[in-house]
């Protein structure tokens, strides 16, 4: 208790927030945080995809001294990363409440709160530090192998349960960008040039392993950004009718992002 008590204090700051934590409860609060961090990650990986697909972005590019590696983009690109670890890192406390029956929420706060601090620290850490020629075979290789186990287990604790098959994967989705998301992260600066410049040099094979990588988040993204989209506004939809458009709608956004972002990822 002495951690939300904490929280509390500093929510006190911001009567609105205060408020309605007193009145509906913690939860209510870290359900819309969570909800308006996915709506704000779904905003930065369209930005992403549609910057590194433009044709500004092809052919060679020397990282530092451009806008990417000026001290300013690297703020912000850092600010940004907080609703994305708190995204990622709520994201894994819910999963342990929902399909691990974890019910110790203080100890699950304290720990996602002290892990996305020490990422973030990290991760300001090594933008200051710039390109460290960082493997992309073995960094990829290592964070694949994680993701895929931590979604394997996740997938067959919940594969019998009778939700929908869409619900089944938006969790084991979860899981997966759970490690592939904070990963990509720190991967855009320790290997700023391979993650941003096309045609690097890297032999064929680790080429194609990394490409399947990028494509592999690529998916789990986009049906998780949608999925996520559709569910959130759905909730204000009574409508049958208006559901299967908004399902429709979404569907063809996300595959427009997916065509953009696999030309992208073919041209690496």
């Amino acid at each position: 208790m002495a951690f939300r008590a904490n929280m509390m204090s500093v929510l006190e700051k911001f009567p609105r927030l205060s408020f309605y934590a007193r009145t509906r409860g913690w939860h209510f609060i870290m359900a819309w945080l969570h909800r308006v961090t996915g709506i704000l990650l779904v905003i930065i990986v369209w930005i992403h995809i549609s910057f590194f697909s433009s044709p500004y972005m092809t052919g060679t590019h020397e990282v530092k001294g451009q806008g990417l590696g000026s001290l300013i983009s690297a703020i912000v690109q850092w600010v940004l990363a907080f609703p994305i670890i708190f995204h990622a890192f709520n994201g894994g406390r819910l999963i342990l409440y929902e399909i691990y029956g974890n019910r110790a929420e203080e100890s699950m706060l304290r720990w996602m709160t002290g892990l996305g601090i020490i990422y973030l620290v990290v991760l300001g850490v090594v933008m200051l530090m710039g390109n460290q020629g960082a493997s992309p075979f073995t960094f990829w290789l290592l964070m694949i192998a994680g993701a895929l186990v931590l979604s394997y287990g996740v997938g067959a604790r919940i594969w019998r349960r009778g939700h929908s098959i869409f619900w089944r994967l938006q969790r084991i989705s979860a899981t997966f960008l759970l490690v592939m998301i904070p990963a990509y992260m720190l991967f855009m600066h320790l290997a700023p040039v391979v993650s941003q410049e096309t045609g690097f040099m890297i032999p064929v094979m680790q080429k194609y392993f990394v490409q399947g990588v990028y494509l592999l988040l690529l998916v789990g993204t986009l049906y998780h950004a949608g999925y996520g989209v559709w569910s959130l506004v759905s909730d204000y939809l009574s409508s049958p009718i208006l559901r299967k458009g908004l399902a429709l709608l979404v569907t063809l956004v996300m595959l427009v992002f997916g065509w953009v972002g696999v030309t992208m990822i073919h041209s690496f």
